[in-house]
């Protein structure tokens, strides 16, 4: 079943790389969010080919159903990324039976990076068996995070981002801000970053990348450190374990 998945989000990366070299026509959803042709595109394609597995199919672009055993797609996440010409950008599709994740599935065609895991066979690249960095030491750390699109709006989140950022950015070796946050997981899970974390993200973003960086050797939890709930958790934190507990003493 992994190489059927696997197969068709393959497929929908064609339909990305073509949009990423084409002319795109942009739409707004809100003040800094925007969605392209593509994304529906992607969307629509995925649905298709998924239609008759068995599963529920929850989409960014389309309404959000009830969560079961249940196909999460991102048609593309980092699509400020791709509309602009930037490669960050990717496809993420989650595959959830009795609300754990068995399937995970992160693609960027544009840089060519497949990146997948199965529960309890580990998590790969283009076929290459990924582990977490062995980096314990913090200021050695490569740090990663996002923006949320409330901070154009919501003071509140614009000084939470601040003031983690002053916190952590004088103690470790560096952050970086790409914009897709499922890629940003697998960073985390190919050991480029030892540690990212983001707030207000939804299912979507993260649903494939949490087993990835899971079955990486990673650990992810909320920024109190508790188990992180994808539907109700306002942070999330993921590391390679060894600076987990770092990390979150400056995000609580």
């Amino acid at each position: 079943m992994v190489e059927k998945f696997k197969s068709i989000v393959e497929e929908a990366g064609k339909i990305l790389q073509k949009g990423y070299y084409s002319k795109k026509e942009v739409s707004f959803k809100g003040k800094k969010d925007l969605i392209t042709k593509y994304d529906i595109l992607i969307e629509e394609f995925l649905r298709e080919r998924f239609k008759g597995l068995g599963y529920t199919i929850i989409g960014e672009e389309t309404l959000k159903e009830e969560f079961n055993n249940s196909i999460i797609i991102d048609p593309i996440d980092g699509t400020t990324n791709f509309a602009n010409g930037l490669p960050f950008c990717a496809i993420s599709v989650g595959v959830y039976e009795n609300k754990e994740a068995k399937y995970g599935f992160v693609y960027n065609p544009i840089l060519e990076e497949m990146f997948w895991a199965q529960r309890g066979k580990g998590a790969f690249l283009n076929g290459k068996r990924l582990r977490v960095s062995n980096e314990s030491i913090f200021q050695r750390a490569l740090i990663a995070t996002g923006f949320p699109y409330s901070g154009a709006n919501n003071k509140d989140d614009l000084e939470w981002v601040v003031d983690r950022l002053k916190k952590i950015l004088p103690n470790c070796q560096d952050i970086r801000r790409y914009g897709s946050a499922s890629l940003d997981l697998c960073y985390v899970a190919k050991g480029s970053y030892e540690g990212f974390y983001e707030i207000n993200l939804k299912p979507w973003d993260v649903s494939a990348g949490i087993l990835i960086v899971q079955e990486a050797g990673g650990k992810i939890t909320n920024e109190r450190g508790e188990e992180y709930d994808m539907f109700k958790d306002r942070c999330i934190v993921a590391t390679n374990q060894k600076i987990h507990n770092r990390l979150i003493s400056y995000l609580a």
